[in-house]
């Protein structure tokens, strides 16, 4: 992308910046709204993504977590992969910088298709999520199969759109980086002249100078929501959003003659080849909300979503050593070789839509919370077929040029389709004061057709059943078992069955745990066990099965809560033991699962400087025990250590909120491997050397 267009990006951003002024010279008469300026609010009451029903997070028997707007703000949270830094129980999984986003929870990688979420609904997990237009990010922990049908077993992540605002509300923030990233971003809300009607609109613009020099892009965002008050019983509510992002991806490493770490700089770009292109990417959502209070005890509710989702992928993409016959590994001299990989035109369009019908209602002393709906989903892909030719072989320490193939893509065409029809209902039955029963049920119908491969056609029925008991308003106690589906994976690059999917698969958990509030510290623990299929590439075949299973154990531990009026400290522990069993392939069975630390922890603290007004310092301390590379156990990855450090200072300037921030991520420059994804026969990712960031937010 040449200069002219990059600045445009930048020139975008700046205008939208300088319109924001506009209408706020024109309303100083009109109440502005306050903003929150500390991290210091407690941990989120209530969560959509924890179940049907109202009942406040205590009380859910369910393991889940909320990052606010304001604690997104204050934590100079600015993408998803910032933001998981605060849970120990989320993971990077195949997270290049300049491609997608993707994670994993409990050790289970996240499904691209279902496990991502907007307002409850699926949206295509194959790109940078934006966050610009997001009131919070949302996880639920563990199996959701009576709350959100198909998923990945690890759980969910549910962004949650922001909503027009009762007063005026004027935001816009600038971002540089050392590298030279700039954002610049706009957050209007408030209501129109008839109060019945309110409007948010978020705008960005991006250049992105990555930590890994080469792998340089751009993005721009804009977004509407729109609330219409049809009458005190009747809410409607729109949303719109839309992003273009372009940058080139950063691929992974590995092994040194198949079995030794590299020993690289973190900033080691292998996607160095002169025809190399940035991926592009556009997605878009529309999204509808009907709500209809029935009567003060029941109300009806009517959603969907349509998700847009295109990608040109372009990939200097290093893999094996043909020289020594290393599928997957690279030279014992640093040599790799090249492919020339393109794919264009590919394309995702979920389409999601709910009814739900919620209420309350008593037979004698015994209380009822129902719910009772409906969901679809469909899901179409299109992709033409792929080059990837060897194109020549260069060194990851003495980059060599290698001319680009001569191959052409093919024309692109719908080469899967999938459906989901779900009935589910649950009741939440309080049998006294201090004891209620969760019980509910899904029934879920799938219908996957792909092109050359035997349709399939399967119902499921996905059960959940909690005990909660709750001596107190502040401290409860849970049992659940649950039952979860997800679709079966796709074949990697590379497998004789490329890139058919497999059949869907259950997932069972039985989960315990606790939850309190003491002194104004919200504290939760779980001790859970997930068992689902093993999908693995089959070393004799060469073609990815599933068998045998994987079991993941495991005791997590979050807490979060001002420990004095200045100190606010949060804590995420994960303690996870994930096996592999049952293969009859004594290299895999008894061992550990790829990418899954046995331990993982974060703490966290944002103090308030007494003697300085306004002023903020902030810390992150992050660990993670080492981790299997590959799934013979042969090579295992070090653990790490990470310290992220910060501040913030507000004021007041001329009637507005002022708030200056200041982040040194990796403040010690230390060297990990933050990422080690046994996706195309397994990689390694770098984590981030030291970088600053500096920006500045104006409320008025």
């Amino acid at each position: 992308m040449n200069s002219t267009r990059i600045n445009s990006k930048i020139s975008l951003a700046a205008l939208a910046i300088a319109s924001a002024f506009a209408p706020a010279a024109h309303a100083q008469d009109q109440k502005m709204t306050e903003v929150v300026i500390t991290a210091n609010r407690v941990a989120a009451e209530r969560a959509s993504v924890a179940g049907f029903s109202d009942q406040p997070l205590l009380q859910t028997p369910a393991s889940v977590t909320v990052l606010t707007r304001e604690q997104i703000q204050d934590l100079n949270i600015g993408t998803t992969t910032d933001a998981v830094k605060y849970d120990a129980s989320i993971g990077d999984a195949y997270n290049a910088v300049g491609y997608a986003e993707q994670f994993s929870i409990r050790g289970f990688k996240l499904n691209n298709a279902n496990s991502y979420r907007k307002d409850g609904h699926p949206i295509s997990g194959d790109t940078q999520i934006p966050l610009e237009n997001k009131e919070s990010i949302e996880v639920l922990r563990g199996l959701a199969g009576l709350q959100q049908g198909v998923a990945a077993p690890g759980g969910v992540v549910n962004y949650v759109t922001k909503r027009p605002t009762e007063n005026n509300l004027r935001s816009v923030q600038f971002k540089v980086s050392e590298r030279g990233s700039v954002l610049g971003t706009v957050d209007l809300g408030g209501r129109f002249e008839d109060s019945r009607f309110g409007y948010r609109f978020n705008a960005a613009g991006e250049r992105m100078r990555s930590i890994i020099k080469g792998a340089d892009g751009h993005r721009s965002f804009v977004s509407g929501a729109f609330d219409f008050r049809i009458s005190p019983q009747a809410l409607l509510q729109i949303d719109a959003d839309y992003q273009k992002k372009s940058q080139k991806s950063a691929p992974g490493f590995q092994l040194i003659g198949g079995t030794n770490l590299p020993v690289v700089d973190a900033d080691t770009f292998l996607n160095d080849q002169a025809w190399a292109k940035p991926v592009e990417t556009e997605s878009s959502n529309i999204g509808v909300n009907f709500q209809y209070q029935l009567s003060p005890e029941w109300k009806a509710t009517l959603s969907a979503n349509q998700h847009r989702f295109k990608r040109d992928d372009y990939t200097a993409f290093p893999y094996g050593c043909e020289n020594e016959l290393l599928w997957p590994g690279y030279c014992t001299n640093g040599d790799y070789d090249v492919y020339d990989y393109r794919s264009l035109g590919e394309k995702k369009k979920p389409l999601s839509a709910k009814a739900l019908l919620n209420g309350r209602s008593a037979t004698g002393s015994i209380r009822h919370e129902l719910t009772a709906g409906l969901s679809f989903f469909s899901n179409h892909e299109s992709w033409g077929d792929y080059v990837y030719e060897k194109a020549g072989v260069s060194n990851i320490y003495h980059p060599v040029a290698v001319p680009m193939t001569d191959k052409q893509v093919g024309p692109v065409s719908e080469r899967r389709n999938d459906h989901e029809r779900s009935a589910f209902v649950q009741d939440v039955i309080g049998l006294t004061d201090q004891l209620a029963l969760h019980a509910g049920v899904r029934y879920a119908s799938l219908r996957r057709n792909e092109v050359d491969v035997v349709p399939v056609r399967e119902n499921f029925w996905l059960p959940n059943v909690s005990l909660v008991f709750s001596p107190t308003a502040k401290l409860s106690y849970y049992a659940n078992y649950a039952q979860g589906l997800q679709y079966g994976g796709v074949a990697p690059l590379g497998t004789s069955n490329y890139p058919h999917a497999l059949a869907p698969g259950k997932s069972k958990q039985v989960e315990l745990g606790a939850k309190a509030e003491i002194n104004g510290i919200s504290l939760s623990t779980a001790l859970y066990q997930i068992d689902q299929g093993l999908e693995f590439t089959d070393p004799v075949s060469n073609a990815f099965v599933r068998s045998g299973q994987e079991r993941h154990r495991g005791l997590e531990f979050t807490a979060q809560g001002k420990v004095t009026r200045d100190l606010l400290l949060g804590a995420s522990m994960a303690a996870i033991r994930a096996k592999q069993e049952g293969t009859g392939l004594a290299e895999l069975d008894g061992k550990r699962v790829t990418n899954v630390p046995n331990f993982k922890s974060t703490v966290w603290a944002d103090y308030a400087v007494a003697e300085v007004p306004g002023l903020k310092l902030n810390a992150n301390w992050r660990f993670s025990g080492r981790k299997a590379f590959d799934q013979e156990n042969k090579t295992m990855v070090p653990s790490y250590h990470v310290v992220d450090l910060g501040g913030s200072y507000a004021t007041r300037v001329s009637g507005s909120t002022v708030i200056l921030r200041a982040q040194v991520k990796n403040a010690f420059d230390k060297f990990y491997w933050r990422d080690v994804t046994p996706e195309l026969g397994g990689y390694l990712f770098p984590g981030s050397p030291r970088t600053f960031q500096l920006s500045a937010q104006v409320d008025f």
